[in-house]
């Protein structure tokens, strides 16, 4: 990209996160207010203390509660959030400041992610006019606007220092690699999706003692941040709260545009049939479906057969990666097509838990040009599958109709994404060519 469109194009993308801020987002937004003052007043207690069996704690800020499910990481996050905007507005009232302000550490992620693209690939290519077309390609990409700022989602906190963490392992900073992915998993537990491609380029760059490093430096970190919670005596009390996660997930999908939505698809229209034909695969699919119900109909539990795929999968995936030269923008590769094949096979999965796919189908396509137009599909994918479901805000609408494709857009996007897994494999297996300065632009 030529260097005078750059800054104003920067100035844009940051005209239109900062614009995005005041809207309500999705229905979490309300936690992370809940949190963020909870936080403030009993950290460490937020998960709940003691109890013969532990209890679940409840964190309430007015007449609104909640429980707590997150790692302690975000809390502390939530924790500085709180404490500033108490020191700023004392009786902690609702409004957009409020919102403004639990936003706010999403929009310096995602100006830092930005960053760190432009600087990685700057470097290892040589060339600036693919670093500014790298940063801006996650910066004005519609899924990081809608997956961030405008909808309020928490995923740049995750993908941040993932990300990071990867790239320092490539410069061979292994410990503080190893510190980076733990802050990730302690932020969200998806950033773990990170791990196979992380453990691939520690065993190729540095072999066993490569690995020992990161592995000290991960569970010395993790350890750090949950100690405070274990001196409290709410260390079962946090190992519940986390537990939640799997009775949470009886779903094949929720909103994701995956298999398990295909499924959800495929049921309800067939049961459908006898009373609206073959009109009945052509209406909007309503609700997810929610494992024990799929199981109630006679089929298997489909977590383990699912949990096997993934492993083949991915499995798969590092096989023909460690086959190759060690390159960057293979190893980034790896690690989007490790999400993108948790995202399209697993159950339980959200629409916005392929968020964490785009800072890394981005660095891998600046370094790799033939997944260019893979990373715009995958962009455009997230970024409908969210905006089909919330449009620009709890309220707000500006949802893509759902049947403007005929068939149920959630549906073809599932489709379309399945689609793409397939394409990124066979990518992924392509013999890697390495571009030459002439086309790496």
């Amino acid at each position: 990209m030529p260097g005078r469109f750059f800054l104003p194009a920067l100035a844009l993308g940051l005209l239109l996160r900062i614009a995005s801020l005041p809207l309500p987002g999705h229905d979490d937004v309300i936690t992370w207010k809940i949190w963020s003052y909870a936080a403030t007043q009993d950290v460490t207690g937020m998960y709940g203390v003691g109890g013969e069996p532990p209890e679940r704690g409840v964190v309430r800020w007015g007449e609104r509660w909640s429980t707590v499910d997150y790692p302690p990481f975000f809390l502390y996050e939530m924790a500085i959030v709180g404490r500033i905007f108490a020191a700023l507005y004392p009786t902690y009232p609702d409004g957009w400041r409020l919102l403004i302000a639990v936003k706010l550490p999403v929009l310096l992620a995602n100006a830092l992610l930005t960053w760190l693209l432009f600087a990685t690939v700057r470097s290892v290519s040589g060339r600036d006019s693919t670093a500014r077309g790298a940063a801006l390609a996650y910066w004005l990409n519609p899924a990081t606007l809608f997956g961030g700022e405008l909808l309020g989602y928490v995923d740049p906190l995750l993908t941040l220092p993932a990300t990071a963490g990867l790239v320092l392992a490539w410069y061979g900073r292994r410990f503080s690699a190893g510190v980076l992915i733990a802050v990730a998993v302690a932020t969200k537990p998806q950033a773990v999706l990170v791990g196979p491609a992380f453990a691939v380029l520690l065993w190729q760059s540095a072999g066993l003692t490569g690995v020992l490093q990161a592995a000290v430096a991960f569970a010395a970190t993790l350890l750090a941040i949950v100690l405070p919670f274990a001196l409290r005596g709410a260390t079962g009390n946090m190992l519940l709260a986390f537990g939640s996660f799997y009775e949470r997930r009886d779903t094949m999908s929720a909103f994701a545009a995956n298999a398990g939505w295909l499924i959800n698809w495929g049921l309800r229209s067939w049961f459908g049939v006898p009373e609206l034909g073959w009109r009945a695969f052509l209406q909007v699919v309503p609700r997810p479906l929610a494992i024990s119900r799929f199981q109630e109909l006679g089929y298997p539990n489909p977590r383990p057969i699912c949990t096997a795929v993934v492993a083949i999968g991915v499995g798969w995936a590092m096989w023909t990666v460690r086959r190759t030269r060690l390159d960057l923008g293979t190893i980034a590769a790896l690690a989007a097509f490790t999400v993108h094949t948790v995202f399209v096979l697993n159950v339980g999965m959200h629409e916005s838990h392929q968020l964490f796919e785009v800072p890394l189908i981005v660095l891998a396509a600046a370094l790799c040009p033939a997944l260019r137009p893979l990373a715009v599909a995958v962009s455009a994918i997230i970024t409908l599958n969210i905006n089909f479901y919330y449009g620009i805000g709890l309220g707000w609408g500006w949802a893509i109709p759902r049947q403007i494709t005929g068939i149920d857009i959630s549906v073809a996007l599932a489709f379309a994404n399945l689609a793409a897994l397939l394409w990124f494999a066979v990518r992924l297996a392509s013999p890697p060519r390495r571009p030459s300065a002439a086309t790496v632009s």
